[in-house]
């Protein structure tokens, strides 16, 4: 079982499968261990492990998400 903490983010600018896969890239290069999921439809991803890595690597790539809660 995996005990790392989820976060989930809403990207409002992600908006088609080439944003999903720019995302996607970004956070298997920042966190290659972690585990991550990419809702498209509700622009939304939600990442295991570390936030403001995860966070950062979203912003890196061109986007700008920000925390769900």
């Amino acid at each position: 079982m995996n005990d790392l903490p989820k976060t989930t983010f809403s990207v409002p600018d992600m908006s088609c499968n080439h944003c999903v896969a720019t995302i996607s890239s970004a956070l298997a290069e920042a966190l290659p261990e972690s585990e991550f999921s990419i809702d498209l439809p509700a622009r939304m991803v939600t990442v295991e492990g570390d936030a403001a890595k995860a966070e950062a690597a979203i912003r890196e790539a061109g986007y700008e998400p920000s925390r769900a809660f």
